[in-house]
């Protein structure tokens, strides 16, 4: 939404359209919300799809956050961290005993809560991950990954797709597929980093895709999963196939697609980690995505939710036969054990579980997603309703009406991402009531009236 500047002839339509949006949503703004970005953007390097901030916020509660004119939004992004909602009570008192009990222990030494956290985390993981280790980022969790991969296979290569995401660090970027994070100066990256096209079955590369109300092409993937039994088999020394099990986008897997990959790399000795950084911790209405593929990862990685939209915590878990970087220092990150963020996983995850949350991201998707399809049925610019569970996405035919689309909800109170520039993307905390669910909807149904009246 938010792009560098850059020297160009002339705008195009869009770009103009695009422009006006923003300005008129800057004059809008109130002189003390306005003042508060001025010092922001004074302050803070810009980088593009950070800077400059849309809106300042002064307090955020269950689904909502509180603009500072005031403005209260349905939050539908949360940078996917939001799963138990703003501020739920049960994690402030948790945190708040352990800020006064222990809250934090330096290198070397660990604690209670933090081993009771790891121990967490291996009994909510898929069966045969029992190993752990914790960073305070996804994109931090990603590296260890892929050091892990090196230590136990000898090897240096990588596999994944264009347009994934798995975060900004140098090696997280090197095997992500998204330009913004690669391109110019912040290239070139880590060797060896192999890439294929992304899975989906709407507009799939490799042959017809679907629409919304059609089902799956029953080949849709299948070419796919062979350029990866290809690649993987023609390198011959590739260590790890990276990826999200279910796309960001979002995007589920073709039927049967990670079966396939799972097969290969057991062909082939290459261990297949997945990204569940957005999409794990029952986003999906299961508590690890990959269950939805009945397949085992070799590597797993948590983030975001983990902390509960309050503290910074990723983990990344293992097969016990990957423990095999004793003799080196794969992370020996200052916070690792730190109790704080020990507590507060170990709580949310606990909050998950006692509120039934993953069933709820089912149940209430469906519904939800029924009323995203009746708005697409109702509107000829949706090519596709999609996702599983409270992680769904409407794409739209072009960037200009996505944009148009959030710029009339976010005036109305509902706020989202949109992704790929067309992309919709609608994952609200899994606390979310019946009652919030229908304003979403109410209000996607009149700005996509508005947009494309």
């Amino acid at each position: 939404m938010h792009r560098p500047t850059v020297d160009v002839p002339a705008l195009s339509e869009s770009d103009t359209n695009r422009s006006e949006r923003r300005r008129r949503w800057d004059a809008d703004r109130s002189r003390t919300d306005r003042t508060l970005l001025d010092r922001d953007a004074a302050v803070f390097l810009k980088q593009s799809v950070s800077t400059p901030c849309l809106t300042s916020i002064v307090s955020a509660e269950g689904s909502w956050l509180v603009g500072t004119d005031g403005t209260r939004y349905l939050d539908l992004h949360g940078n996917s961290a939001h799963q138990i909602g703003y501020g739920h009570p049960r994690l402030v008192a948790a945190l708040r005993e352990q800020l006064a009990a222990l809250p934090f222990v330096p290198r070397r030494f660990t604690s209670e809560v933090s081993a009771e956290f790891a121990e967490a985390l291996v009994q909510h993981a898929p069966d045969g991950l029992d190993r752990v280790l914790l960073t305070t980022g996804g994109s931090d969790a990603i590296e260890l990954a892929l050091k892990i991969a090196r230590v136990a296979t000898g090897r240096h290569k990588t596999l994944s797709f264009w347009d994934s995401f798995h975060g900004a660090g140098f090696g997280a970027s090197s095997v992500g597929g998204e330009q913004l994070f690669r391109s110019g100066p912040l290239s070139p990256l880590l060797p060896g980093a192999e890439h294929v096209p992304p899975f989906g079955c709407h507009g799939d590369h490799f042959g017809p895709g679907h629409r919304a109300d059609e089902p799956h092409v029953p080949s849709c993937g299948v070419a796919l999963a062979r350029l990866v039994d290809y690649t993987l088999r023609v390198q011959g020394d590739v260590a790890a196939v990276v990826a999200e099990p279910m796309r960001a986008v979002p995007t589920p897997a073709p039927p049967g697609f990670w079966q396939a990959v799972r097969a290969s790399c057991d062909a082939t000795g290459t261990l297949l980690v997945f990204d569940e950084i957005p999409t794990g911790l029952g986003r999906t209405g299961a508590f690890s995505a990959s269950e939805h593929e009945g397949v085992v990862p070799d590597l797993l990685v948590w983030g975001k939710g983990l902390g509960g939209a309050a503290v910074p915590v990723a983990a990344v878990l293992a097969r016990a036969e990957l423990d095999v970087a004793g003799d080196w220092a794969l992370g020996h990150y200052t916070h690792e054990k730190n109790p704080l963020m020990a507590r507060a996983g170990l709580t949310t995850m606990a909050i998950i579980d006692d509120e039934q949350l993953v069933e709820r991201a089912r149940a209430a998707g469906a519904a939800f997603e029924e009323g995203l399809r009746s708005i697409g049925r109702d509107h000829d610019v949706v090519a596709d309703v999609r996702g599983r569970g409270l992680f769904l996405g409407m794409e739209l035919h072009d960037a200009d009406t996505a944009e148009a689309v959030l710029y009339a909800c976010m005036r109305r109170g509902l706020s989202f991402k949109t992704t790929m520039g067309k992309v919709l993307t609608l994952a609200p905390p899994l606390t979310v009531t019946d009652d919030e669910l229908t304003f979403a909807l109410e209000t996607l149904a009149v700005a996509f009236r508005e947009a494309t009246g």
